[in-house]
């Protein structure tokens, strides 16, 4: 009991730090002390009372850049996570419903796109097609359709052997119908800790890309304050901490949510 509530209050405490990245993100404009693309014309300024968490080379606010990254982070993660959750739980639901000739069709074009490295499959696409803001999006939904498209497909193989899915056959539903309205909702719990954890995995490529140059210059993102911080890592410590520690306490805060969501939706889990 006493592990169960120590859980729920992490899980309670990552859902609060959730609720602050998501309310940065969304009032950005507004609690942003400075314009995070414009010089204050103070460089390299420690963090002190006028500057919270300093300045960095050019005498951009760091604070507003952590603010406006997690707007862009947030809005990345959650596009990609709910895209990719939707085409994969179509793919997926389609083979592991239709089995056969459609499974073995389907699953061979899932591995196609598993086969690379999900960083290097990203890296190429995007520099063929470049890397704005919509093309970003575009290219980490091609990178993580395939684990949801397994998820499901596999959860859906499971339960469509079910007595009450035989039951539902039996009385002549279609198979349309007997996907969507039995077996779908209940591999809902799955679908859903998935696309949460996938928030942060989305999340930690896209500063990787951003990282390495590959992004859109017109956005701020913690990937790119990491990028231009490590040259100053000397004088300017703060330019590299407080955006490594936004994305750190983010993924965690996903990770821990993701975790708990898996054990109170999935009576298995609940179980062990």
């Amino acid at each position: 009991m006493r592990s169960m509530a120590s859980r729920n209050k992490i899980a309670f405490g990552a859902l609060i730090l959730l609720a602050v990245f998501l309310f940065a993100a969304v009032f950005a404009d507004f609690i942003a002390p400075f314009d995070p693309l414009k010089s204050t014309n103070d460089a390299f300024q420690p963090p002190s009372f006028k500057y919270l968490c300093g300045t960095d080379d050019l005498g951009r606010d760091v604070l507003s850049g952590v603010i406006y990254g997690a707007r862009t982070s947030v809005l990345i993660g959650v596009s990609v996570a709910l895209l990719s959750g939707l085409i994969g739980t179509l793919v997926g639901s389609a083979a592991g419903y239709a089995g056969g000739f459609w499974d073995d069709l389907l699953m061979r074009v899932t591995e196609l796109f598993l086969i690379p490295p999900k960083f290097f499959l990203a890296l190429v696409v995007a520099a063929l097609f470049g890397s704005s803001f919509l093309n970003l999006i575009l290219i980490l939904t091609l990178t993580y359709w395939t684990t949801m498209a397994r998820l499901v497909r596999a959860e859906v193989l499971s339960i469509k052997e079910k007595p009450f899915v035989e039951a539902s056959k039996a009385s002549g539903a279609s198979g349309t119908r007997i996907l969507f309205r039995e077996i779908l909702p209940n591999a809902f719990p799955v679908i859903v800790t998935s696309v949460t954890m996938t928030v942060g995995g989305v999340i930690l490529l896209e500063a990787a890309l951003d990282f390495i140059g590959i992004g859109d210059a017109n956005r701020v993102s913690w990937g790119a304050m990491l990028h231009n911080g490590q040259h100053f890592i000397r004088d300017g410590w703060w330019m590299v901490v407080f955006p490594s520690l936004a994305l750190a306490l983010l993924v965690i805060a996903l990770s821990v949510v993701g975790d708990a969501l898996n054990v109170e939706l999935d009576p298995k889990g609940r179980e062990s």
